[in-house]
This record gives C-alpha cells, sequence and structure tokens, in this order.
C-alpha cells in the first residue's frame, strides 16, 4: 500500500528525538534542535498536534561540566541530568518561540504509566497542553528516578506516551535510517506488520555511546505501538525536512503497522502498562471462547495457574502449549482461583461464600493478542 494511504488518517503524531541528533560533539546543538523544530512546526502548522519526546538531558548536564558521560556513577547520572534539562528545555523554549509557539515540559517514571490515576493524570494534562496550542516536550525523570521504576530508554517511553495520548502515529527520529532485515542491505525494509521472533533477533545490541537505545528498544516500542493498532516509522533525524516528508507519504525509513482496530485508553493501560503478576494457563475450549468468541474468561476454562496476585492485578494468558493468548485484570488473587478454577460459575458460590464475580477476567478488562 503507498506510505501515503497509511497515514492519510494521521492527526496526532509522537516525535521521539534521540540524543544523538540533537547533539555536536556531546554538547547540545541551536542549529540542530532549531532545524527540527522548524520542520516540527511545519507538521503542526498542516494541522496535526505534535508532541515530543527528547533524549539529551544527560549528555546536556555533562556537556556543560565538562564530564565524560562513561563511566558517570548513577548519582552523577542524575546530578548531570538535573542540570542537563534545564539546559535542554531552555534550546526547546526558545527554538519554538521563534516559531511562535510555547512549550510545556512533562517528566514521567515508569510508575506514572503503572499507576491508573497518574496515567489519567499525564493524560489530562497533555491533552489540555495540546488544546491550548502548546507543544509538550516529555523526557524521563532521570534526576530522581531508580531501576524500579525507570523506562531505561526514550523508545520505550514515547512509545507509552503514544499510548497515553492515543497518538495514531510515532516517529522515533535516530541516527539510524530504518530497520534492516541484514546489515549488508543498501535499503531499510519498507514495511513491517508483525514483530516476530526473527525480527527482534535481527534488532541486535544497544545504542551509541551518548544515547541508551539501539535496535532492540525500537523494536519494543514498535511492539507496543503495533498491538494497540497504530503505526510507528523509524527514519534518520538529520534527513532534511524529514517529518514534513515522512507527513507527506515519501518513503523514509521503515513503518511499522498495526493491522487491528486501535484500542481504547483503558485496554492501551491495560496491555503495556500494568506489569503480569501471574499467569493463567486455560485449555482450547476457553481460547475459542476468548479468541473468536469474544467472551469473558470462566473459571472452568482454567486449568493452571502460577504467581503471586491479588484481585485487581494484570495476569497473562496462555494455552496449554505456552502460546500467549492475552492479558487482563483478574477479579479473584491467587488463593481463591486455586480453588474455583475448572469449577462451573453457579459452584462459585457454595466454594467461596458471599461476594464473588461470574468472571475471572470481564471481557472489559481482557486484552486479545
Amino acid at each position: 500500500m503507498p506510505r501515503k494511504n497509511l497515514l492519510k488518517n494521521v492527526k496526532r503524531i509522537v516525535v521521539k528525538i534521540g540524543t544523538s541528533i540533537i547533539t555536536e560533539d556531546g554538547m547540545i546543538s541551536t542549529n540542530r534542535i532549531s532545524t527540527l523544530v522548524h520542520d516540527i512546526v511545519s507538521v503542526i502548522r498542516q494541522g496535526h498536534e505534535v508532541v515530543v519526546v527528547s533524549s539529551g538531558s544527560i549528555s546536556s548536564g555533562a556537556g556543560v561540566l565538562n564530564h565524560d558521560r562513561e563511566g558517570l556513577t548513577i548519582p552523577e547520572k542524575q546530578a548531570m541530568a538535573a542540570v542537563g534539562q534545564i539546559i535542554l528545555m531552555n534550546e526547546y523554549r526558545k527554538c519554538f518561540q521563534w516559531e511562535g509557539l510555547e512549550v510545556g515540559q512533562i517528566l514521567l517514571t515508569e510508575d506514572d504509566v503503572n499507576n491508573r490515576r497518574r496515567f489519567l493524570n499525564a493524560r489530562h494534562t497533555l491533552n489540555t497542553l495540546l488544546h491550548f496550542g502548546v507543544v509538550p516536550v516529555v523526557n524521563e525523570n532521570d534526576s530522581v528516578v531508580v531501576k524500579e521504576i525507570k523506562f531505561g530508554d526514550n523508545d520505550t517511553l514515547s512509545a507509552h506516551v503514544a499510548n497515553i495520548v492515543e497518538a495514531d502515529l510515532l516517529i522515533l527520529l535516530s541516527d539510524v535510517n530504518g530497520f534492516y532485515w541484514d546489515l549488508s542491505d543498501p535499503e531499510p525494509v519498507e514495511e513491517i506488520f508483525s514483530i516476530d521472533a526473527e525480527v527482534k533477533r535481527r534488532a541486535g545490541g544497544s545504542g551509541t555511546v551518548h544515547g541508551t537505545g539501539g535496535m532492540a528498544t525500537k523494536i519494543r516500542a514498535a511492539e507496543i505501538t503495533i498491538r494497540c493498532g497504530e503505526k510507528m516509522i523509524i527514519a534518520h533525524g538529520r534527513e532534511e525536512n524529514v517529518l514534513s516528508r515522512i507527513i507527506r507519504g515519501e518513503k523514509i525509513g521503515t513503518i511499522f503497522v498495526g493491522e487491528g482496530h486501535p484500542l481504547g485508553s483503558r485496554k492501551r493501560w491495560i496491555a503495556f502498562s500494568m506489569k503480569n503478576k501471574g499467569i493463567i494457563r486455560i485449555d482450547d475450549g476457553a481460547v475459542q471462547a476468548l479468541r473468536f468468541n469474544k467472551k469473558s474468561l470462566l473459571p472452568s476454562g482454567i486449568i493452571e495457574i502460577s504467581g503471586k496476585f491479588d484481585s485487581g492485578d494484570a495476569v497473562e494468558i496462555v494455552d496449554a502449549n505456552d502460546q500467549q493468548i492475552g492479558k487482563g485484570i483478574v477479579n479473584y488473587n491467587v488463593q481463591e482461583l486455586q480453588l474455583i478454577m475448572g469449577k462451573k460459575t453457579r459452584e462459585i458460590r457454595s466454594i467461596l461464600g458471599g461476594t464473588y464475580f461470574d468472571e475471572v477476567i470481564n471481557r472489559d478488562d481482557l486484552i486479545i493478542y
């Protein structure tokens, strides 16, 4: 399908800008940011909404304080981020003001998207900024974040931001031209419709000296995006007018296309923000009911459970051969589910007594892969 047709209904875009695109010799480059901002504003002037996810805070701080980013301790990196975030935002604000627009800063941690209330708060803030014509600039809160609540790379962060704002398109601007099936290929792959084991294997390792994201993190971002029924493009950020040309339909970089219908906000959150606390293995009849008949998960179809989960936690659903079927919010804790799995719904009251649910996972709280 022509690229222009794939993008014809795109309204809201998240643009992730890699560190290598906006730095020169380890320092933030005003000229590079200005060039990108001009391109972003031209896309906005065409009627699109744009959220920016920008790397570069640690490199900004390290550059101005004359520290080599390599070998920094975690507290030192957090200190560099605290200094660099101000520098980075000042550059973005200055460049956007030259174009007649204002920016708003949003700092997130993984904990902010895992928690439903904070997820919705972030969504409301981002939507309101866009409503006011302000360009949101998002980064991970590197100055205080710890390993347990850290995204780890801005490719993954940008995919979650795209979910938060229900973007139609995520564009990752990096120092690569796209996804290559083989490094000897002269051109990147044009289109990818599913992320299978071979794609993941060929994604390779980590990123550049100044960045944390390699192709593997970009493929993870693509997996999140296309499972939500949306689109993602990997393109080189130093291509002239790269964003404007992408929106016009030029075949730049690699596009990843979700084939299903776009998920609503709640199901996006369930799919990729909630951490799995356990596994529920189901029989073939239950697989049929969930995948093809669009039913809720009942206790009768469960053959095995594992993990430590409570009511309201997310669990992974697999078939008898351990193939992933989906994910959902469970209505029972692990001890209760051990008592009722394999039983008919009418038997639940006599086994558990008191208040109970007919479904182990309601269809509204269920994602099928």
